[in-house]
């Protein structure tokens, strides 16, 4: 260092040393040049890891992802007290976060909280439906809705009353945890699994194993939407699996190839009928002892490839689009850690027929001489007396045990032979019954306006209107579902119901009234029912809805090949244009009849 005094020479190794400090410090920081960045760690790595890939490719994140990244919606718990102590409600971008929580701020429909639980299989004892029906008296409104993923909705919470209900279900053994926003959804099953005839496996324990599983991997919690997990254990009682991002489905195999004969599961990927897809088949058999994980590993996968910038294509069905779907596969046996076994040359039974109205009514179990009741609840809702009297019967005359559906009612198992009829008798003085209409049976409606913010009509009121309408003035005596859905998130999978009505807001004139565009020929669960509903009328004001569809069924009672030809068999048989000159043919005499 000649040719520098003493201060320079000082100054000179100072900053050489500081030079080497920060080469060293960016070397174990991953971040020295030509290396990549250090991997996030943390039980958010996941999540964290598959945004900076977002980011470092030119995208930018949404905003849901960015709030996410900040904090964890998990880790603010005491800002959910904070706002329930000061009795306010969540604003923003909180209004989001605080889903993770269960709790939903449904404003403007209703200022309000509504709580979605997670009940694994749908099954609940008679001492939780009591509690539930506890917390919804003194913290909601008294009443609770049955949801399409067999699940309850507790609603009219005020902000001061919100974390008492969260405590109150806590308190019960069941929990809200990630219910809502970018999180796997209540885990559903055969509402008749362990009592059905038919079934094949009882999907109870598979179940219960997915829910811990989820509560006990943070990284579940780490995804870019919404996502979906069903097991179909064979059995009578559907459990629309197919429309899931996830469908188990339990199959016999008798042999073939490599794969040893016994029961499996297929796996199916991709459903999600709002966007129109039913989930693919993958050809993959899993032994039951190996779903869950196997589920794990698909969901970790969406994780890593799912869109963090568009929240439009952030579905896993869009990743499994771009990916194509062997590429996806093999993402899944990385994260699974090893192959899976393909049924290729295996020898795979059909799956025995679903009836999707052996919901309602009494049935035999496979235990002998007891029964479950299936109860009709108008479009899902129950009130807090009936939900006590509901879970009394069930303790009384069957095993405590209550069963919701994905078809928004409840079932009572375990009554003996001798207990039916009085057992009736009692669900009859609730006000509800184990009978119904061909038309309201398969009747299904999302919460609608009344409670829902994005829905454009008040999907439960018409329902019963359009039940009341229908059911004086055409004779329909086969089961005929009608889903009633409020937006385009399609909560009521209106495109898989022989008759789908998605609300819309129609012009009148100058003005704006509620009313439906119209779908028909839907189904789901079984290979000759699978079908994406047809349009058949668009916009159409709810006063002229009921004469519509009473053309349309007055013409399938006319025009069916045969007395046990179902609507759906019907719908498809014909063209949609031809569909409507049968109806628009109707006479008017008939009508009145």
């Amino acid at each position: 260092m000649s040719g520098f005094d003493d201060q320079q020479k000082q100054w000179l190794q100072g900053f050489v040393s500081g030079m080497e400090a920060r080469k060293a410090a960016d070397k174990l920081a991953g971040r020295a040049a030509g290396v990549p960045a250090a991997a996030p760690i943390g039980p958010d790595a996941l999540q964290h890891a598959a945004q900076d890939r977002a980011t470092a490719a030119g995208g930018k994140l949404v905003a849901e992802e960015t709030a996410k990244r900040a904090r964890h919606p998990l880790d603010r718990w005491d800002e959910v007290v904070g706002r329930a102590e000061a009795g306010q409600f969540p604003k923003g971008i909180d209004v989001f976060l605080t889903k993770y929580q269960g709790l939903f701020y449904v404003a403007p429909a209703q200022d309000s909280f509504m709580c979605r639980l997670r009940i694994p299989n749908g099954i609940l004892t008679a001492g939780q439906m009591l509690g539930l029906a506890d917390a919804a008296d003194s913290f909601g409104g008294g009443y609770a809705d049955v949801t399409t993923r067999a699940n309850l909705q507790i609603r009219e919470i005020p902000a001061r009353h919100a974390v008492d209900l969260l405590l109150a279900v806590q308190e019960l053994g069941l929990t809200s945890r990630g219910s809502g926003a970018d999180n796997i959804r209540n885990i559903t099953g055969s509402p008749t699994a362990g009592i059905d005839p038919q079934e094949l496996y009882d999907t109870r324990p598979l179940c219960r194993a997915m829910h811990h599983y989820i509560l006990n991997h943070r990284e579940m919690y780490g995804l870019p939407r919404k996502f979906n997990i069903a097991f179909d254990g064979g059995g009578r009682v559907p459990v629309l699996e197919d429309t899931n991002d996830i469908g188990f489905v339990a199959v016999q195999v008798s042999g073939g190839a490599s794969v040893e004969p016994g029961i499996y599961f297929r796996l199916q990927l991709g459903g999600i009928t709002g966007h129109l897809d039913f989930a693919f088949d993958t050809e993959v058999l899993l032994k039951p002892e190996e779903c869950v994980k196997v589920a794990g590993a698909v969901v970790r996968a969406f994780a890593v490839h799912g869109d963090r910038t568009n929240r439009l294509k952030a579905r896993l069905k869009y990743v499994i689009d771009r990916m194509g779907r062997e590429a996806f596969l093999k993402e899944v046996e990385k994260e699974y850690g090893t192959t899976l076994r393909r049924m290729a040359g295996a020898e795979v039974a059909p799956r025995l027929l679903a009836d999707k109205h052996g919901h309602v009514g009494v049935h035999a179990q496979k235990q002998p001489g007891l029964n479950y009741l299936g109860l009709v609840l108008p479009v899902g809702r129950i009130t807090g007396e009936q939900m006590r009297g509901i879970a009394q019967i069930s303790e009384r005359f069957g095993s405590g045990t209550l069963r919701l559906t994905v078809w928004q009612n409840v079932l009572i198992s375990d009554v003996s032979d001798r207990d039916v009829g009085v057992c009736i008798a009692a669900v009859n003085a609730l006000g509800l019954g184990v009978e119904a209409s061909a038309v309201r049976r398969g009747l299904v409606a999302c919460t609608g306006n009344a409670g829902c913010k994005f829905a454009a009509a008040n999907t439960k009121g018409h329902a019963l209107k359009l039940a009341d309408y229908l059911e004086v003035r055409v004779a329909v005596d086969t089961p005929v579902n009608i889903h009633l859905t409020g937006c385009h998130h399609s909560c009521a999978q209106h495109y898989v119901g022989d008759i789908g009505l998605l609300a819309a807001k129609i012009d009148r004139g100058e003005d704006s009234v509620e009313g439906y565009h119209v779908y028909i020929g839907g189904g789901a669960a079984s290979t000759d029912e699978q079908a994406i509903a047809r349009d058949y009328a668009q916009a159409v004001a709810f006063d002229d809805l009921p004469p519509l569809l009473e053309r349309l069924l007055a013409a399938y009672l006319a025009h069916r090949g045969t007395p046990a030809e179902s609507f759906f068999e019907f719908c498809r048989r014909h063209e949609i244009p031809e569909l409507r000159q049968l109806a628009d043919r109707v006479p008017v005499q008939a009508l009145a009849a």
